[in-house]
């Protein structure tokens, strides 16, 4: 460790510690828009074609940081012209046209280099440029790096607003005025900056692991682009000093260790991420699996129960379970208080037999939907409805219901257990100008024979206009409006889903 503080007090390891670090942040926070475009060939594209650019400048100005700059910028930018021209104007697939450009034009980089290293009085390293140098970062290449980062930090931040919404949605920016195919070409150039940036740091080869890598890993942590866009920052940062400390440490080339390092990073996201990690998942599956064999035990033991059937051997056929797992679960059941076990099988308490109503009830409303709504057979639903009644919410159950109009059967004539957390209110029970609908069940069959005459169809959505001491004045969902005694309204059910549409 003292060793390593002493290295750092050196000129060259400060100089290539803030150029890692300016490249790192640079790269992650640009990486994330490239990420988030499906542009991370382009980006491997652009770090590859800018080679010619730097051979025709080596050719002109000799061995300059400043010449460098401007040929690779040049010779990225008509790599993306060429590239776009192509997907654009010429039938051929996009990566196929970022393939035949960015290979040309790194193969004429490699053959020009190559020819100018047979000259003796001529040095440039091809392997520099596509591995990095780092440990060699001179003075002028340390401004430049710095000037170039705080002008593509600067031009995010300006720009963010044109770049976030051009991003996502594209027609919706051209409908307003925002010039989508500038803020492409704005990126591109961004990006060719970048790229050219982190030369000397990484090199061409593995520009595209500190571009791309950062942002995947941040897309794990979070799902607001300004927090995509900080972590990836933040994450390249990270990955290059980690990685520059290592490389001393280990003796090895600082660009492949940093691309490593930020792969780490990125595995390590993919496993302990907070809400898209594999062992997030692997542990909400086994939570939700868990609580379908729940809700499979509980229901089941309800039927059983209801038929008189209820016991060990019925309840292992019907789930297919052994006797410790039926055991195990049962004893959860009875933590929940649900049910009380008796003989190695769960009675249900009266908390678990409105538990077991209400999945009934939405196996039984799914089926409904699934038939009515979407055509299929009764043949066809049964599995379906198996699946999804652990997963419907109790908004989204009512949501059917009321679209159903609040069937009392489901398509095999089995009843639909009501819903228990729904209110169920007689309509004298009604606020003025609430809306609810006419329950399909009512006390007896004058009351629905009643309801006929009036025009008013079980499951309608009827206004409440105006009560007072002796009648009401309702809307009904055609439009017409129905007077009716009070004495009637007391003995018609109606279903209200809120507390706020009842009366005190």
């Amino acid at each position: 460790m003292i060793e390593l503080l002493e290295i750092f007090q050196s000129p060259w390891a400060m100089r290539a510690l803030i150029a890692s670090s300016l490249v790192g942040l640079m790269c992650g926070a640009l990486g994330a828009f490239i990420v988030l475009r499906n542009m991370s060939l382009i980006g491997d594209a652009l770090a590859h074609a800018i080679l010619p650019g730097i051979v025709v400048a080596f050719i002109l100005f000799g061995h300059h940081s400043l010449a460098f700059f401007i040929g690779a910028v040049i010779a990225g930018l008509l790599t993306a012209v060429a590239i776009t021209w192509i997907q654009n104007k010429v039938r051929t697939k996009n990566d196929a046209a970022i393939g035949i450009v960015f290979t040309t034009m790194f193969a004429l980089g490699v053959i020009g280099i190559s020819r100018l290293s047979k000259n003796e009085n001529v040095h440039l390293d091809l392997k520099g440029f596509l591995f990095g140098t780092v440990l060699g970062v001179s003075d002028t290449d340390l401004y430049l790096t710095t000037v170039i980062t705080v002008v593509v930090l600067a031009a995010i931040a300006i720009f963010f607003r044109q770049l976030f919404i051009t991003t996502f949605q594209p027609i919706v920016a051209a409908v307003m005025g925002i010039r989508v195919k500038m803020t492409h070409y704005l990126l591109m150039l961004l990006l060719s900056f970048a790229v050219v940036a982190s030369l000397r740091t990484v090199g061409v080869i593995l520009v595209v692991a500190m571009l791309i890598t950062p942002a995947a890993t941040a897309l794990l942590l979070s799902s607001r682009l300004r927090y995509v866009i900080i972590l990836s920052a933040l994450i390249g940062l990270l990955a290059s000093v980690s990685g520059l400390v290592l490389s001393i440490i280990w003796e090895i080339t600082p660009g492949p260790a940093m691309a490593v390092t930020v792969t780490s990073f990125y595995l390590l996201a993919v496993f302990f991420a907070p809400s898209k990690g594999l062992l997030f998942k692997y542990i909400n599956q086994r939570a939700q699996q868990r609580k379908i064999n729940v809700e499979d035990l509980l229901k089941q033991s309800f039927h059983l129960h209801t038929h008189k059937k209820l016991d060990l051997p019925n309840l292992q056929s019907k789930l297919g379970w052994s006797r410790q797992k039926i055991l195990n679960y049962s004893r959860v059941l009875k933590k929940k208080g649900m049910a009380m076990i008796s003989g190695g099988v769960p009675v249900l308490t009266e908390k678990g037999i409105e538990s077991a109503n209400q999945l009934i009830r939405a196996h039984r409303l799914w089926e409904s939907y699934l038939v009515n709504d979407l055509g299929l057979s009764e043949e066809q639903i049964h599995d379906d409805a198996e699946r999804y009644e652990h997963l419907l919410t109790e908004d989204l159950l009512k949501e059917v219901d009321a679209h159903l109009g609040f069937p009392a059967t489901d398509p095999h004539g089995a009843p639909i257990p009501e819903d228990l957390g729904k209110l169920k209110r007689t309509l004298d029970q009604i606020n003025n100008n609430s809306e609810v609908h006419v329950s399909p069940r009512q006390m007896n069959t004058f009351i629905t024979n009643k309801l006929w005459q009036l025009g008013l169809i079980p499951g309608e959505k009827i206004k409440v206009l105006r009560i007072n001491d002796t009648d009401m004045e309702l809307e009904s969902s055609g439009g017409d409006i129905l007077k009716i005694p009070l004495t009637l309204a007391r003995q018609i059910y109606i279903h209200a889903h809120h507390e706020s549409e009842l009366s005190g």
